[in-house]
């Protein structure tokens, strides 16, 4: 597989310290609040990649956290921790909001068909090992003690901006605009590894340690657990692009300061859903979670179809125009793969394994999901048998997590009368290709069928006044149709 590398800005074979081993890292959430589909955005495509990586042999250990302490307003060490925040809006615990909204980020996962990964550990759970690396980042120089906190002295760090080239003198104190400037610190870029009670004096969570009551900062979490559970290499590291400064730029720093060697070879950056308003946002305008999408009608996995038709590293725009062509496209995919005939043919292995290296050459390819999307639609226009065409559906669907077979065998179920494509339009096949279904309420009618199916191939085909004849004539005969999104019921009157 080929990847794009943050760190070295380009697009790289993908290689593992142990062979046939990924040791994956994924940032995991803030549990303060729902998760946004924009944060939903990049766990999906680190889902794809983790399922990518297992499609192509890889044996995936994949671990993340889950932030319940530690993570400030300001992702720069000032300002309210967003935990307390949380915590105060709804009346609330800390670890009351942490459990709440752990399970409703989960509970999203699960309607995008996010796998859960391998090991899931709260912040909050390893509260012994943020003291004794930061105890150790001591002993090495790399750490000192000021003010009541323990910062992380960058002037001993060779390269500390490995995902841009700033000029370190040109960077503000506290890293964004407007942000006030922590004396304490000895370099402008310097951040808190271990807060204590002098900083915030209502802070919700506080634990002894050799620098007095207080709790971790939000850098030190990510570094300590990946150790834990993926060890001392690390092969990927995932992310949102807006954690690749500061955030996995510290964890850069104070992970290499410890361990004395590199760290971590591959970072995977996804970048921004933005709206008309620019980045997608839990502070600006409707707070647009898979909730909310389902309430207005929308299937979650016509979300996920959204995304995988573009390419990760570029910012998605977001509008209810957009889903809702991705959704009518997502509804069409299923209906055609619905109208495959259930034939007993033999699995066609050549086919197969022809496809599969098409797909492989698709998606490896920069994790290019938008290509693998083209592999579906090439494979039910393949010149081979329905039983070929499903299985290499369900073998690209272990990837893609389209639930496309599950969702076909709905609509079969759902549609009495499921109408395969046929090769001109006197069975109703649209001029565009889709599917036309016909379900009907009552006793079945073959001639019935194949008029509704008429005039369903007339309409496609834009001779509405065939389709307006067909209309009249069943109508005459005692019949209704009720037209519906890719094909039309009937029923008699």
């Amino acid at each position: 597989m080929y990847l794009y590398n943050s760190v070295t800005r380009k697009r790289e074979l993908f290689q593992t310290h142990t062979p046939g081993r990924v040791e994956m890292y994924t940032c995991g959430p803030t549990v303060y609040h729902f998760a946004h589909i924009g944060n939903l955005r990049s766990y999906i495509m680190e889902d794809v990649l983790e399922k990518y990586l297992r499609y192509e042999g890889y044996d995936v250990n994949r671990v993340m956290n889950i932030t319940d302490v530690g993570h400030l307003a300001s992702d720069a060490d000032t300002g309210e921790d967003k935990m307390l925040k949380g915590a105060k809006r709804e009346n609330m615990s800390v670890m009351e909001i942490a459990q709440r909204y752990t399970d409703a980020f989960f509970n999203d996962c699960r309607k995008l068909n996010i796998k859960t990964p391998d090991v899931v550990q709260p912040a909050t759970g390893l509260i012994d090992e943020y003291i004794h690396f930061v105890s150790a980042l001591m002993d090495k120089g790399h750490a000192y003690f000021a003010g009541g906190n323990v910062y992380f002295d960058t002037s001993k760090t060779d390269h500390y901006h490995v995902f841009h080239d700033h000029d370190e003198q040109d960077l503000a104190v506290g890293v964004r605009e407007g942000v006030e400037e922590d004396g304490n610190k000895r370099n402008k870029n310097d951040f808190v590894l271990w807060f204590t009670k002098s900083k915030f004096e209502d802070q919700a969570l506080k634990w002894d340690s050799p620098w007095g009551v207080g709790y971790p900062g939000w850098h030190i979490e990510c570094s300590a657990i990946s150790m834990k559970f993926n060890g001392e290499y690390l092969d990927l590291h995932c992310g949102g692009i807006d954690n690749a400064f500061p955030h996995h730029t510290n964890e850069i720093a104070q992970s290499e300061a410890y361990l004395g060697h590199p760290w971590c070879n591959h970072w995977f950056h996804v970048h921004h859903l933005n709206t008309v308003g620019g980045k997608m946002s839990k502070s600006k305008g409707e707070f647009l979670t898979i909730s909310l999408l389902e309430e207005k009608g929308y299937d979650p996995l016509s979300y996920r179809f959204f995304c995988l038709q573009s390419h990760y590293r570029k910012g998605l725009a977001f509008s209810w125009d957009n889903l809702d062509n991705a959704a009518g496209a997502y509804q069409k995919l299923i209906r055609r793969i619905a109208a495959l005939p259930l034939e007993s043919g033999l699995l066609d292995e050549e086919v197969a394994a022809q496809y599969r290296e098409t797909f492989i050459q698709a998606v490896g390819n920069d994790l290019n999901t938008a290509q693998g999307i083209t592999c579906l639609y090439d494979v039910l226009k393949a010149r081979t048998n329905a039983a070929t065409k499903l299985a290499i559906l369900e073998s690209f669907d272990s990837v893609l997590s389209l639930s496309l077979l599950e969702k076909a065998a709905e609509l079969r179920e759902n549609m009495v009368e499921v109408q395969p494509e046929p090769s001109g339009l006197t069975m109703g096949a649209a001029v565009s290709g889709d599917v036309y279904l016909v379900r009907h309420e009552g006793e079945p009618d073959d001639e019935i069928r194949k008029l509704v199916m008429q005039r369903g191939a007339a309409k496609q085909a834009k001779n509405f006044a065939e389709a307006d004849r067909i209309r009249d004539e069943l109508k005459a005969r005692g019949i209704e149709i009720t037209d519906v999104p890719g094909g039309a019921v009937w029923k008699r009157v």
